[in-house]
């Protein structure tokens, strides 16, 4: 059997047969994996409404809707209703200023303006330091956002005017967090003054 000669031609072709070998796979990959992480998500976003508003028993996220912010970023907005009266909104809230960047929170806020609780949907804080965002990690966010109304409690921390303390050594992070909850809760007010 004679070998054959390596010429561009073949080496071109070569390639492309394994490039698209390559991409089949992965786009087979991708949609077996689409609906499963779509499903994952969703249930991390319906056990974050659950938590950060009261007891409702409507399905908050088929009568989700969007809330434009401006700069072209939107909010969206879960309403909570028990026996058709709202009892709280879920707003899935967000700051790219993490020490890491990307944060996303739920918020949860009552009717009259008061948070009722917060919960962190993902992040990529440092562990040990920033990830204590997270209510399985410390108890920080419930104690400086839970049950508080911005009207008569800054929520921004104590090195930019606030009163809430900053976790230690995670400033950055502190700060991205306080300002994810008050995007949220601004959006939320504005919402209702205009409606």
């Amino acid at each position: 059997m004679a070998k054959k000669e390596s010429t561009l031609g073949n080496m071109l072709f070569a390639l492309f047969v394994i490039t698209f070998c390559a991409s089949l796979a992965l786009s087979m990959v991708y949609s077996l994996t689409k609906a499963p992480i779509a499903a994952a998500m969703m249930a991390r976003t319906n056990n974050a409404i659950m938590e950060v508003i009261p007891d409702f028993d409507n399905v908050p996220s088929e009568e989700a809707y969007q809330v434009s912010i401006g700069g072209g970023d939107t909010l969206i907005f879960y309403p909570g209703r028990k026996d058709g009266e709202l009892v709280g909104t879920a707003i899935e809230s967000f700051t790219r200023n993490g020490f890491s960047g990307l944060i996303k929170v739920m918020v949860g806020v009552m009717p009259d303006g008061t948070i009722h609780d917060v919960m962190t949907i993902s992040h990529a804080e440092t562990p040990g330091l920033g990830d204590k965002i997270e209510k399985r990690k410390s108890d920080w966010t419930t104690d400086w956002f839970s049950g508080r109304d911005p009207r008569d409690f800054n929520l921004a921390i104590r090195q930019d005017g606030g009163e809430v303390d900053a976790i230690t050594a995670s400033t950055i992070t502190s700060r991205a967090f306080s300002e994810a909850v008050m995007r949220a809760w601004d959006a939320y007010m504005n919402y209702k003054e205009s409606n």
